[in-house]
């Protein structure tokens, strides 16, 4: 009996750093999300703002030692770019839900690939007793 693994879904963009550099991410929604602009070229993508982005990573350390409300108004006066306490819980929620989603995708993938050789060497087991019996 085999049974479908599914469909594997791909976690959705976060916060992108390559070598200390924030990279394009691709437009998702109707909003632009705090940290981002409209690409004047191409309105499918967004290019990041680094400024508002390292300080939204410092805002992530906050919001254990103070409210979400506190950390909002703290970001909104330091960016001049307004970013709502819920808008701000969200958006933290919503990253560390995709980042433990792709952890477990690639835990599972890794899961996978052991049991595909582990099965492979037993077929090769059965196969080359058959053969040299």
């Amino acid at each position: 009996m085999s049974r479908s693994v599914g469909r594997w879904k791909l976690p959705q963009p976060t916060d992108i750093k390559e070598e200390n550099e924030w990279v394009q991410i691709p437009r998702i929604a109707r909003t632009v999300p705090f940290g981002y602009k409209l690409n004047e070229e191409d309105p499918d993508l967004l290019d990041p703002i680094p400024t508002e982005l390292d300080l939204l990573e410092k805002a992530r350390k906050h919001v254990n030692q103070y409210s979400y409300r506190e950390v909002a108004n703290w970001l909104s006066s330091n960016t001049g770019r307004y970013i709502s306490h819920v808008g701000l819980r969200k958006r933290l929620g919503n990253e560390k839900q995709r980042k433990n989603k792709a952890a477990s995708l690639r835990k599972w993938a890794e899961y996978a690939e052991k049991a595909i050789a582990k099965a492979k060497a037993l077929e090769e087991e059965r196969t080359g007793a058959k053969a040299s019996g």
